[in-house]
């Protein structure tokens, strides 16, 4: 619900106005005017994200028989460590962490998070009876009562949270995700777009067949009533069980960002990550 009113702004405001205007993002002054108050009074993005970090990396062993993801180190901090960075950019302090494999480890080493500049609070599922992505939102739903940021725990990623969640309110979608493009999209799901709608992720295709070179980047922006189509302890995955019930609804979008993003899933891009990641750069993806 939107209400008109009227504003005077000197001449010289207006011409710094449109100057902002770039006909994808902001397509007029109105929209322009909202994201300033919006930054302004701090509400333009999230403010709490949940990381999921219970898995076992078993494509990492045997470095993950004794090390949970979580603490495996690139360039001098832990994977969760590089989120937490990502999420201090943009003043977010607030984040659950759902663990399972090698849960007291994590907790131990964490703590409350005081030592990251963080506030953490945790979830934690059966590591004999994983959840899946989805399962442990319903863990933490009475955390999430706003919009929330999801993300994997073994990735790498710089994407401007502010821009993305302007997407995500202005399209009025349930969840957001954010999309990176990859040279060979062969070996992931790939988005089909109409615009910023997702309509389908096609599964592993050709290179010469896919919709786009868009993926899914493993990081959403997801509205709490997305929580209530998730069965409680039962194993769910929001890619497989969620997203594709969206998609038919027309509630689902797609953000691409071009900042940096790393999977390190398997030794051979865990390896990549340690040579070439950049940290989170100021200005990346801005």
């Amino acid at each position: 619900m939107k209400d008109r009113i009227t504003i005077t702004l000197r001449e010289d405001l207006i011409e710094q106005l449109d100057k902002r205007i770039d006909g994808e993002e902001i397509k007029n002054r109105s929209q322009e005017i909202e994201k300033i108050l919006e930054d302004a009074l701090g509400i333009s993005i999230p403010s709490k994200a949940l990381i999921l970090a219970g898995g076992k990396g078993t494509r990492l062993r045997p470095l993950t028989l004794k090390t949970p993801k979580a603490l495996i180190d690139v360039q001098g901090k832990t994977l969760t460590e590089w989120l937490f960075e990502l999420f201090k950019k943009y003043g977010i302090r607030d984040a659950i962490l759902s663990v399972g494999y090698l849960a007291e480890q994590i907790r131990d080493f964490y703590t409350d998070g005081s030592k990251f500049g963080m506030n953490l609070e945790y979830v934690e599922e059966n590591p004999d009876k994983p959840l899946g992505t989805g399962g442990p939102l319903r863990l933490a739903k009475d955390m999430l009562t706003e919009s929330f940021i999801v993300s994997n725990g073994d990735e790498l990623k710089c994407i401007n949270i502010p821009r993305m969640f302007r997407l995500h309110k202005r399209k009025k979608a349930l969840v957001t995700i954010a999309l990176t493009s990859v040279d060979d999209p062969s070996q992931y799901g790939v988005a089909r777009l109409d615009g910023s709608r997702i309509i389908e992720f096609v599964e592993k295709p050709k290179k010469e067949d896919a919709p786009s070179n868009l993926i899914n980047s493993g990081f959403y922006i997801i509205e709490p009533e997305v929580i209530d189509m998730i069965p409680s302890g039962k194993f769910c995955m929001l890619e497989k069980d969620v997203f594709p019930r969206l998609a038919s609804e027309g509630r689902l979008r797609g953000f691409p960002f071009s900042g940096q993003w790393m999977d390190t899933g398997d030794y051979s891009r865990l390896e990549r990550a340690r040579k070439s990641w950049k940290g989170i750069q100021v200005g990346e993806g801005d």
